[in-house]
Parts: structure tokens; C-alpha cells; sequence
């Protein structure tokens, strides 16, 4: 295992890669300087002054490039484990999501099991988001994956709260997650604000410090930060909604219809959609 650091804006990501041959390591060290340079793009800065990120090769039968992530705490420092697939090519790995979606577990404590839905519903909204913001992915790309990921949570949704969310229930876990958080980036802009600003203002003064297992709490303290009253209510509704959320009003902001299997860019909503996903309205 071969490491480097990667200076960010607001901290450093130690690369663990493994030994492989040169032309190979220095692939799979392209493809991570790619994909954490997209978080400070995003959010204006890296979440933590320290953090790190191990890359494991495997031989897997699964075709995805990245069969496995997960972001790991406690130690000297957060972190991230990634599974590659050995022979995934760079290509590959650069239309993979799953990177960008652990990184993006950084800017948020330890949420526990009841504020699960929170945190993957925050990884699976910015694994879209930065990628487009990054160049990764079209702007509309961006958009119809995340719709997908909409309709995979409504099929998956079952009675009950969403907090309480079944262990079988994970599409609506993440996806019913991504819907809230989506709500909540459109509230703070129509305050003059936006998610990631408020973020990443958190993930500069109160990440380090923040309880565990306080899902509630996060989403006050990201109140506090922005001056407003928004998240906290909205927090409640989606923990207690038994249905998948509603994503009408969303998507009227947006400009955004579906038609059958296909999501429709309006032109009204040209200018919120670029406002979130970067790039050219009309893309």
C-alpha cells in the first residue's frame, strides 16, 4: 500500500493505494484527484482538516467498476474504503458514483439508525450534483438519474415512518432521503441561500464537534447556520411520512415533468435547474 497527500481547500485527503504496477496506480490516482477535486468545486471546500480514502482491488464477478464503499469514523480520522474492481479502467471508474457518494457522507456526523435515511439521502443527492458540477456527467444526466432513484424509492415504499424505515426498504431510504434534501436546497435558495453554502459553513465550525446519533440536532444546527426556520419542520415531516415524499411542487420549481419514462426540461425551470446542477440551463 503507497500513499499521497492531496491538498484541498479546508484539509487534506491521505491516498492509500495499492501496490500495483506504476501505470496502474497512477490511473487510480488520477481517477480519486478527480473525484475529491469535485467536492471543494461544489461546496467551496473539503469537509474536514483530515480525512482519508484506501483503495482495495478485488477480483468481482460484479460488473460495477466499484463494487462497495463505505465511509468509516472513529481513529485519528475519518475516512473512506473503496472496493475497485481490478480490471476497471478509468473510464469506468469515472462514471461510477460511488466515491463521490462516500465523500459526500463527510459532511455530515454519524447519524445512527434513525437518521440513516438522512445521511444516504444526502450522498445519494450530491453523488448527482457534484458529478455534474465537475464536468462527470451532463447536467441532465444528473437529472434523470436522480429521478430514477426517485421512482426505485416510491416502488420501494412500504407503511411506516420513514425514520423506522424497514431494512428492506433501502431505495426508499436513500432515494426518500435525496427527495428531502432536494426540498430542503430549494427552500434555502428561495432564502437567498443554498445547501452546500450551508454545509460547508457547518463542516467549518461545528463538524469536528458534532454529536453522533443526533440526527435532529444536524438538521437545527444547519437552521442556525443559515438564519432560518426551514429544515427543522421539514425534518419532522419526512422522519414521520409513511408515503414516499411528494416531489409536485419540486419539480414545478424545477421545470421538470415526467412523461411515462421520460423526465421533460421545461424552459421555466432552466435557470433553478442550472443553479443546482451547474452547466448550461438548456443542456
Amino acid at each position: 500500500m503507497q500513499a499521497r497527500v492531496l491538498d484541498l481547500r479546508g484539509g487534506e485527503l491521505r491516498i492509500e493505494l495499492p501496490d500495483a504496477p506504476p501505470a496502474r496506480r497512477r490511473m487510480l490516482q488520477a481517477w480519486v484527484d478527480e473525484v475529491a477535486a469535485g467536492i471543494p468545486a461544489t461546496f467551496g471546500r473539503w469537509p474536514l482538516e483530515r480525512a482519508w480514502v484506501r483503495i482495495v482491488e478485488i477480483d468481482s464477478r460484479d460488473r460495477s467498476p466499484v463494487p462497495w464503499g463505505q465511509t468509516q469514523r472513529g481513529g485519528a480520522s475519518p475516512g473512506v474504503l473503496l472496493y475497485v474492481r481490478e480490471d476497471a479502467g478509468l473510464a469506468e471508474l469515472r462514471g461510477d458514483w460511488t466515491a463521490t457518494h462516500e465523500f459526500a457522507h463527510l459532511f455530515h456526523p454519524y447519524l445512527g439508525r434513525e437518521g440513516r435515511w438522512l445521511a444516504e439521502g444526502l450522498a445519494s443527492y450530491y453523488q448527482n450534483v457534484v458529478r455534474a458540477r465537475a464536468g462527470m456527467m451532463a447536467p441532465r444526466e444528473a437529472w434523470r438519474e436522480l429521478d430514477a432513484g426517485f421512482r426505485r424509492g416510491e416502488r420501494d415504499t412500504r407503511a411506516g415512518p420513514l425514520a423506522s424505515a424497514a431494512r428492506g426498504e433501502t431505495m426508499r431510504v436513500y432515494w426518500a432521503g435525496a427527495a428531502f434534501w432536494l426540498e430542503a436546497d430549494l427552500a434555502l435558495r428561495r432564502h437567498g441561500q443554498d445547501l452546500e453554502g450551508v454545509l460547508a459553513a457547518h463542516a467549518a465550525c461545528c463538524l469536528a464537534t458534532a454529536p453522533a446519533r443526533d440526527p435532529g440536532g444536524f438538521v437545527a444546527a444547519l437552521d442556525r447556520i443559515a438564519g432560518t426556520s426551514l429544515l427543522a419542520p421539514l425534518y419532522r415531516r419526512h422522519a414521520a411520512a409513511r408515503a414516499f415524499p411528494a416531489l409536485a411542487g419540486s419539480y414545478a420549481t424545477l421545470g421538470l415533468r415526467r412523461e411515462g419514462d421520460a423526465l421533460v426540461f421545461e424552459a421555466a425551470g432552466g435557470e433553478a435547474r442550472a443553479a443546482i446542477m451547474g452547466g448550461d440551463a438548456a443542456r
